[in-house]
């Protein structure tokens, strides 16, 4: 288990970490997310003793890292695949790793069978690709079969097949009791991956809690109405409270209602539905949604500069007979959506 404790960390004026208090558990793989300059490579540093704390604390087990006997044995970490001497050959660099660590050397051909480095095991790291760098990362942080994984970006650089295969390794890691910790900036992976999140933006926790209850939290949902009936079953809807918003396609948006309900309303009044869609946030939408105030780096929009394929966002007004035209702050969430 990773523990912190109102980890600090200043450098200079900048404050990097912000009394972050979070848990990474065993048995569960736990996804690192935040923005740029969030403060996620810092507090990676500083669990692994690379970075010391301005104040607070981290543990693993109870116990710093740089207290623990073994580390090797505890603690498999890949922050940076590159940094590995080029004038190695990938079986000398992990034979290194084995002896200083009191390691058998069958450690060293079972994690470059693992990983899938055996065909090329006898090459210098210097000359390879960047996923092949990153298998080579991968399998120095499985060395010591620790109960306990950090990593930073795993997939970077990986085929397809590869980031399968690292996508079902951390599963089966977690599954095995193991305590498995990794930041990415793949959402889309991630959702794939991880049971709980820890969020970090400007320093700062954000939120520490299962996958589906951050998704729950940070989203909107809503029901994609289409009909050819619409100008009859819009006033309908409206009449049931809901909240409608017209969209350019002609269908409407319907929050605070069920497809069910919807379907109901239209049967009843003998209306024919084309679509009746439940749209749900994913995760990547979650997170933006979140940590709109915590981003360090804007790009600016595509209409600033001119370029083709700007959209514009409807002025939600609403349409006849409908109800109200749609909240300002309704207009400005769906601007940041399709600007993000």
């Amino acid at each position: 288990m990773i523990q912190a404790t109102a980890l600090t960390k200043r450098y200079g004026p900048r404050l990097a970490v912000d009394q972050a208090d979070f848990t990474v558990a065993p048995g569960k793989v736990t996804g690192f997310l935040g923005p740029n300059g969030a403060g996620k490579s810092t507090t990676m540093r500083m669990i692994l003793g690379l970075d010391r704390p301005s104040s607070g604390s981290v543990t693993i087990n109870g116990v710093p890292y740089h207290r623990l006997a073994a580390p090797l044995r505890e603690v498999g970490a890949l922050l940076d695949a590159k940094a590995v001497h080029g004038g190695r050959t990938a079986y000398n660099h992990l034979l290194v790793l084995a002896k200083a660590n009191g390691l058998p050397r069958g450690r060293v051909d079972a994690v470059i069978d693992l990983v899938g480095l055996h065909s090329v095991a006898k090459k210098r790291s210097g000359g390879f690709s960047l996923g092949m760098g990153q298998r080579l990362g991968i399998a120095a942080a499985l060395l010591g079969d620790p109960g306990i994984l950090m990593f930073d970006e795993p997939v970077n650089g990986l085929d397809p097949e590869g980031i399968l295969w690292i996508r079902n390794l951390m599963k089966a890691l977690a599954a095995e009791g193991r305590t498995v910790f990794v930041s990415s900036h793949l959402m889309s992976e991630m959702a794939l991956t991880a049971d709980h999140l820890v969020v970090i933006g400007l320093g700062k926790i954000l939120a520490d809690e299962p996958m589906a209850d951050f998704i729950a939290k940070n989203s909107v949902s809503y029901v994609r109405v289409r009909s050819p009936q619409m100008a009859d079953l819009g006033p309908k809807l409206a009449s049931r409270g809901w909240r409608i918003e017209p969209q350019p396609d002609a269908s409407v948006h319907v929050f605070d209602a069920q497809p069910a309900q919807i379907g109901d309303v239209a049967g009843t009044a003998g209306l024919w539905l084309h679509e009746l869609t439940l749209v749900q946030s994913s995760l990547e939408e979650a997170f933006m949604r979140l940590t709109a105030g915590s981003v360090e780096y804007h790009a600016g929009q595509t209409g600033d500069a001119g370029l083709a394929g700007g959209q514009r966002v409807p002025d939600g007004t609403a349409m006849p007979g409908w109800g109200t035209p749609v909240p300002q702050e309704i207009q400005n969430s769906q601007v940041k959506e399709r600007t993000q």
